[in-house]
């Protein structure tokens, strides 16, 4: 079992910056590529961002390729979304995710264990 704690959420002026954790706690995090999602009011869960167990590797949704960039560090079982130049469509309730497998990691179904969510709400 993984428990996956999110903050670092909040209310942001638009071309505004945030960074997002993740706690994990459990089985051993590295083990674990990670991912990041978001939800919008009345949308379904997208995917935002992840790294696979090393952070060597990387992988982001086309909308905030350049914005947004996703680390993670194993001996503090912790990863990150720093987001900068925030949008107004970026607002969302950020969730992270650890999967076990691999696969495509921008497929919810990919993941094992999801964290409750942090609210990012970018105004304009």
């Amino acid at each position: 079992q993984v428990q996956l704690v999110e903050s670092g959420g909040g209310l942001v002026q638009a071309g505004g910056s945030l960074r997002l954790s993740c706690a994990a706690s459990g089985r051993t995090f590295s083990n674990y590529a990670m991912g990041w999602f978001r939800q919008a009011p009345g949308k379904e869960r997208e995917f935002v961002a992840a790294a696979a167990w090393s952070g060597s590797s990387t992988y982001y949704t086309d909308s905030v390729k350049g914005r947004f960039t996703i680390s993670r560090d194993n001996a503090k079982n912790t990863v990150y979304l720093q987001m900068n130049s925030l949008k107004p469509e970026d607002t969302a309730v950020y969730y992270c995710a650890a999967a076990r497998g691999y696969g495509d990691y921008q497929r919810p179904r990919m993941y094992n264990y999801w964290g409750q969510g942090t609210q990012v709400t970018v105004s304009s």
